[in-house]
């Protein structure tokens, strides 16, 4: 077998067809995403829910009214779940009111994923080197990696990355950055945390088309992964995590597009957060999306036709519906985004390790079958990631 020679006279065998024959990332021992946990908070809001309030929360017009009701009913959300009640939910309150209730429940959530995560990896605080910390609806310093590490007793050596400004690409980025870390060592294991709680976002005065849509479609939840390279990290999924196995990364990637800084994020405002949302995003996951994704797969001697599950960020109907018709799809490749997407509605950069779960749960993929997991943020941005089952 071929070999390169790179820093420090380690030889590294060349990875197999498929992959890009000289990439150091893609040889050695795999990097694996060892086990995976959701969570979300205790209240439901349903469709129901939302029709109710729509009228009693902003003052709207006939038509405007009509107009959301289509969008409801066309949205395929049946279910969310958020910190508080509705009621409370969509009371106004201070900036500072909302900063402490996003940090109680930030802490909260992040402990009960960061704890079934780890049990489900058969690891230990004491056992992970990185902890990568994601979350854009909330501000908070020290970062959310800081009370875990005092809470739950990790290293105090261990290292921190929180990832703050990435918007719905923040988990697929911590992929990302996971790997990126694991290739550096022959052994390691890099906690990845995820908490987003939109709802505490909701603007009561705001009239406008993005935040109306978003008050529909996002909801609060909470997600980890366990990133692992070196022995026992191609083990099969613990029990916990279903009968699935687990798939390794070869690649990651982010792609900007040039001008579109307007399309997606968030704006600071006196009262909080208030969301921008442009009708330009569909059309720019349509106008983009095949030469983003086999631009990125074919770095690695691939196409999308060669990819077995598509592990889609669920953003909206419209974005998943853009997806499949461009690059011709079945559903059954993007079910479990939609599955998603109904159930929890667009939980911004947890949405997609919510669906990667989901793969790793319930799906049944043969050793050597790929994925392509993808999220998209403000920036336009898209974050990807190359997976291999075993």
């Amino acid at each position: 077998m071929a070999t390169k020679i790179i820093p420090h006279g380690l030889e590294i065998p060349s990875p197999g067809p498929g992959v890009n024959a000289w990439d150091a990332e893609a040889a050695g021992a795999p990097i694996t995403i060892a086990a995976t946990a959701t969570a979300v908070p205790e209240h439901a809001i349903t469709i129901a829910n939302v029709k109710e309030y729509l009228n009693k929360v902003f003052p709207l017009s006939e038509s405007r009214v009509s107009m959301m009701l289509d969008v409801i009913a066309n949205a395929k959300v049946e279910k969310r779940y958020f910190v508080y009640p509705v009621d409370y939910t969509v009371t106004p309150r201070s900036l500072t009111q909302t900063s402490l209730e996003y940090q109680e429940h930030a802490v909260e959530l992040g402990k009960r994923v960061t704890e079934e995560c780890l049990e489900r990896a058969g690891l230990t605080p004491e056992d992970v080197d990185m902890i990568i910390s994601v979350s854009c609806t909330g501000v908070m310093l020290p970062s959310l990696d800081a009370y875990l590490i005092n809470a739950l007793g990790f290293r105090s050596d261990v290292r921190r990355l929180p990832i703050t400004e990435l918007g719905c690409s923040g988990g697929a980025a911590a992929l990302g950055r996971a790997w990126d870390f694991l290739k550096g060592v022959n052994e390691g294991n890099v906690l990845i945390v995820v908490v987003e709680l939109p709802s505490l976002t909701f603007q009561r005065r705001d009239q406008s088309i993005a935040n109306l849509i978003s008050s529909i479609l996002f909801g609060d939840g909470a997600a980890a992964a366990m990133i692992t390279r070196g022995s026992g990290a191609a083990r099969t999924v613990e029990s916990g995590n279903g009968e699935g196995s687990c798939p390794q990364i070869l690649g990651a990637q982010t792609h900007i597009v040039p001008n579109t800084m307007d399309a997606l994020g968030f704006d600071l405002k006196d009262n909080g957060l208030h969301i921008v949302l442009s009708q330009d995003v569909p059309h720019l996951v349509r106008e983009k999306i095949s030469g983003i994704v086999d631009g990125f797969l074919g770095r690695h001697g691939l196409s999308h036709e060669d990819m077995s599950a598509f592990v889609l960020h669920s953003g909206g109907q419209k974005l998943l519906t853009h997806v499949e018709e461009v690059l011709n799809l079945p559903r059954e490749l993007t079910q479990f985004s939609w599955d998603v997407l109904k159930n929890y509605g667009n939980q911004s950069s947890a949405s997609v390790l919510f669906v990667l779960q989901e793969w790793m749960r319930k799906a049944r993929l043969a050793g050597g079958d790929y994925g392509f997991l993808a999220a998209f943020g403000p920036g336009f941005t898209v974050d990807m990631v190359l997976l291999q089952w075993t």
